[in-house]
């Protein structure tokens, strides 16, 4: 009887350390899932987000020389008119994250600056100078120069960078929803992200 009572014992913790071996891989394969599926994720949205836009621009530009003293000056004046074609973007592959399997975090510690590209179609209207004040390529490019810096500040006031802020937060919000799902911490910095309002309150 104590021999059938040992040898029952000596099954049971058997059968109980499969199962606990059994039980502990299937947790570490689900763990390894997981974090793989978020790494996926984020290479999923890790591409260039743009947002399309039209700007157009008139300047009035003004070029004064003297000669002799102030006794003679030369002067020269442009309508410039300007059609532009912009882009802003977020390239996501540069999103710098830690990924932490042990306490099943992802912490997000940089969200790249959106990048402005604007390609500007100059015309010239209007064109007078003299001889001793004659347009030059130098001219042309502090004409370009100035239509992209008022460009540069309608721009970033304008609905194209909010629209681009918008598509940031969405994809952002992606890699929340899968961390979430599968119990995993959602960081930016020493933020914890609790929910999908939090990531545009924190790019604000």
């Amino acid at each position: 009887m104590r021999k059938f009572l040992l040898g029952a014992a000596i099954m049971g913790l058997l059968v109980f350390g499969v199962k606990y071996f059994i039980d502990r891989s299937n947790t570490k394969k689900i763990e390894l899932q997981s974090s793989d599926l978020i790494l996926n994720q984020i290479k999923n949205v890790g591409k260039l987000v743009v947002t399309e836009g039209h700007f157009a621009e008139v300047i009035n530009y003004k070029d004064n020389k003297a000669f002799f003293s102030s006794w003679i000056n030369a002067k020269k004046t442009a309508l410039v008119v300007v059609n532009a074609k912009v882009q802003v973007s977020y390239d996501l592959s540069k999103i710098e994250y830690i990924l932490n399997k042990d306490i099943k975090t992802v912490v997000i510690t940089k969200i790249p600056e959106p990048e402005i590209n604007i390609n500007p179609d100059i015309q010239y209207h209007s064109l007078t100078y003299g001889f001793l004040n004659q347009f030059t390529p130098k001219d042309h490019n502090l004409i370009r120069e100035k239509v992209v810096k008022q460009l540069e500040k309608k721009v970033k006031s304008s609905l194209l960078v909010t629209n681009s802020e918008n598509r940031l937060i969405s994809e952002l919000q992606k890699i929340y929803i899968l961390t979430n799902s599968l119990g995993w911490t959602l960081k930016y910095n020493n933020t914890v992200i609790e929910d999908q309002i939090a990531i545009e309150e924190l790019l604000q």
